[in-house]
């Protein structure tokens, strides 16, 4: 069975610091698989933050992910810090990606990579909704 693989952007145009807890390892001492997906939520909350927006609110929207693809690159220790790189890309009419990469800060050793998709929902009338044009001429001009 072929292997996923995700190319990222040549540059990103958001990173945070997001330090690892005990409740981000398992039992094998290292990183659990669903807590890399936990760390990434609090990035993308923390990239739309830096664009003016909360999750619930862009532009009077909200965002549901649509799916989520990851790499698996190396372990991760408690107490180390992870940067979350994160871009905007892919977009559509409904919706974009958010590829991501984690890297250990004191190494710089890839942990993990992937992309998120979103799309956009207008939780009042319970439907998809068209991606704000805001948000998107935010989120390709935002810089680190």
């Amino acid at each position: 069975m072929p292997r996923i693989q995700i190319d990222l952007p040549e540059s990103f145009v958001f990173s945070t610091e997001i330090p690892l807890y005990l409740s981000h390892i398992n039992y094998g001492g290292h990183l659990d698989n669903a807590a890399v997906l936990a760390v990434v939520s609090e990035a993308r909350a923390r990239f739309f933050q830096t664009l003016g927006y909360r999750e619930l609110d862009v532009e009077g929207l909200g965002i549901i992910v649509a799916d989520a693809a990851l790499q698996y690159r190396s372990e991760a220790f408690h107490g180390e810090v992870m940067v979350v790189r994160m871009s905007a890309s892919d977009f559509g009419s409904k919706g974009c990606d958010l590829p991501w990469c984690m890297l250990d800060k004191a190494s710089g050793r890839e942990v993990a990579r992937g992309k998120t998709g979103i799309v956009f929902f207008d939780y009042a009338a319970r439907k998809v909704a068209r991606v704000p044009e805001k948000f998107r001429l935010r989120a390709s001009a935002s810089g680190e």
